[in-house]
């Protein structure tokens, strides 16, 4: 089926206190989308938003058009840059999506497609539309919730999605980093990439020890950006902060062995390339970052976990994991399925064979596509 893409961008202002972004009229939210519209006409569309990527030419929204769905990508006001991203925020931005989606493109059905790190902002989301809980961000600025008066939606998809962008980090730090100011001091007893290290297949029990020094880095982090951010407070003001850079992000033991959270993917590699590689290049995951951003969106203590806000959702939820995702490992499909016990229903499906975004994998896509149809179906959507 053939389908108009239309660009569409819409506008709010918001009180200025620390600004988070570059460039931009002082004060304006401007926030893009683009509409993929079937010529079929529908009450219900599907919204696609990730916390910093921009899904427009992604396969499966295109896909999903193609087979009549009617499709929002939108993305919010830290296109492609998540060094200051604060999740509070991005749930505000697909508020306004939400409520432009039904007040202003007319569809009286909406359902989230969590795609990756949009599982958890979608849960994340939708916990908060139905019962709005948040007054204060991790690092203690004034955040409530209800006054953004986000509406609900009325069903969930997790599709290829982790359980939340902390936990992901969290597993995939690399525990021998001694200074965070000099990567250059590693423990070898837990550096993955010394070839005098530790080397696969794993035993359980340096897998949970591992598992433990990544949750302790994690909080050191994590008390060291609260101690400073309260010292300069106090002597700058409420809106003084401070950008660091965090090394050694990709080191997950499932990456160079395979019987770790196993699945189809290619021993040695993860969706970014080689993780050697990435775990100190400017590309890697939450390589540049400020406080209050490790303290939403990377920290332990962030708001938007999957496993902390599963349980208040009531809607309809689907879950699909890709057997050869090397982004988001069966595990966390698992516990996605695992989190939503309250939801009107739920049902969790996998793609044999899958990769992470579906490339070059039209008969793959065109399965996940018919799942995701189906379970529209089924629902009423």
């Amino acid at each position: 089926m053939s389908f108009a893409r239309i660009p569409l961008l819409i506008a709010f202002r918001e009180a200025v206190g620390l600004r988070d972004t570059y460039g931009g009229i002082d004060g304006v939210v401007a926030l893009q989308a683009h509409h993929l519209k079937p010529d079929a006409a529908s009450d219900t569309i599907v919204i696609f938003m990730h916390p910093m990527g921009i899904m427009h030419y992604l396969p499966m929204p295109g896909a999903l058009a193609a087979a009549g769905c009617h499709v929002l990508t939108a993305v919010s006001r830290y296109p492609n840059n998540d060094s200051a991203l604060i999740m509070e925020k991005v749930a505000v931005d697909l508020g306004r999506w939400v409520a432009h989606c039904r007040d202003v493109l007319g569809y009286s059905k909406v359902v989230l497609a969590g795609w990756s790190g949009g599982g958890s902002l979608a849960l994340f989301y939708q916990a908060e539309a139905a019962d709005a809980c948040i007054t204060h961000t991790p690092a203690g600025d004034r955040f409530a919730m209800v006054e953004a008066k986000l509406p609900p939606v009325d069903g969930v998809m997790l599709l290829a999605a982790h359980v939340s962008r902390a936990q992901t980090l969290t597993e995939w730090l690399d525990p021998s980093v001694i200074d965070e100011s000099d990567p250059t001091r590693r423990d070898s007893r837990w550096n993955l990439y010394d070839p005098a290290g530790p080397q696969p297949p794993y035993s359980a029990d340096f897998l949970a020890e591992y598992a433990a020094a990544q949750v302790a880095r994690s909080n050191r982090i994590t008390d060291w950006a609260l101690h400073t951010l309260a010292e300069l407070t106090q002597r700058e003001g409420p809106h003084a902060e401070r950008a660091f850079i965090v090394h050694g992000t990709m080191a997950a033991p499932c990456w160079l062995d395979p019987l770790v959270d196993p699945n189809d993917r290619a021993p040695g590699r993860c969706y970014l390339g080689d993780p050697r590689l990435i775990n100190d290049s400017p590309g890697g995951l939450g390589r540049f970052t400020t406080l209050r951003s490790w303290l939403s969106q990377w920290s332990l203590r962030s708001h938007a976990c999957s496993l902390k806000v599963g349980h208040r959702i009531t809607v309809p939820v689907l879950v699909i994991g890709n057997t050869a995702d090397d982004a988001c490992t069966p595990s966390h499909t698992q516990r996605l399925y695992d989190c939503v016990p309250n939801a009107a229903s739920r049902e969790r499906h996998v793609v044999q064979g899958a990769t992470h975004y579906y490339a070059f994998q039209p008969e793959h896509l065109k399965t996940a596509a018919g799942i995701v149809t189906g379970w529209l179906g089924r629902q009423g959507f």
